[in-house]
């Protein structure tokens, strides 16, 4: 295995790196865990483990861009709040299914999971240019509870494209412009990944080398892709994530 014939400084610079650029990526666009989970499998590090390692270590890239949309989530804190039950029954779910169930499961699955979420991601920007479009009403509030707590349990359990999933769903049942729904999309981020990092920390299964450095690199990654987000065009980014995604799946359904 490639991690076992790395010297540790090379592996503690790679997750760094990883970590740095996941950050950017999770700042501009999202999808930062294509980015950590297949440079922790090229190490040679558990499908499982990998996982939620990634799931723990890229929490603080979401934090920026709370700090970078305060304004714009001012006024929507109190859907925040009402979205949080559905959060956190999901999250609970989807990390109890992982926990719980086969690690074979986990490795058939996955690959299935990051393809789906790789063409949502991919095909993101026609879901968001028709937000503009959308109504709003009761039925889309129920709508948008629903969904929450299915994608939630999908963040409890995998999560890479999670942010997509989110702005997805959310382009679907909100009346937001787009500089809101990537506020929203970081605050709600910020609390699945959290709780899912609590659940982790406490049932293992964590790599201590790699979360701490993809720590540290994605809190320093977040902080700059949150202040580029606003002069730079995410379309180069998004096809990195795409591109990565698209060989990660294709890699683990060959193998």
């Amino acid at each position: 295995m490639i991690a076992n014939s790395l010297p540790i400084g090379w592996r503690l610079g790679i997750y760094l790196l990883a970590g740095i650029a996941a950050g950017i990526s999770n700042g501009i666009a999202g999808g930062g865990t294509f980015i950590t989970f297949p440079t922790m499998l090229a190490l040679g590090v558990p499908a499982l483990s990998a996982n939620v390692s990634s799931s723990v270590g890229v929490l603080p890239s979401y934090v920026g861009g709370i700090q970078g949309y305060r304004q714009e989530l001012k006024r929507r804190w109190p859907l925040v709040r009402q979205l949080l039950p559905a959060c956190l029954g999901g999250v609970a779910t989807g990390a109890a299914l992982l926990l719980l169930g086969r690690p074979e499961t986990f490795r058939t699955i996955v690959p299935w999971l990051i393809l789906g979420a790789t063409l949502l991601f991919a095909t993101g920007p026609v879901i968001t240019r028709r937000i503009a479009h959308l109504g709003h009403h009761g039925l889309r509030m129920r709508a948008l509870h629903i969904g929450m707590f299915a994608v939630s349990v999908y963040g409890g359990y995998f999560g890479a494209g999670l942010g997509i999933m989110l702005l997805a769903l959310m382009g679907l049942t909100l009346p937001d412009d787009l500089d809101t729904l990537q506020g929203l999309r970081s605050a709600l981020s910020t609390i699945i990944n959290a709780v899912a990092a609590l659940i982790f920390l406490v049932r293992g299964h964590l790599v201590a080398e790699a979360v701490i450095m993809l720590f540290c690199g994605t809190l320093i990654g977040g902080y700059f892709g949150t202040k580029l987000i606003r002069r730079l065009r995410p379309i180069t980014v998004r096809i990195l994530i795409v591109t990565i995604g698209l060989a990660t799946s294709m890699n683990l359904l060959f193998q």
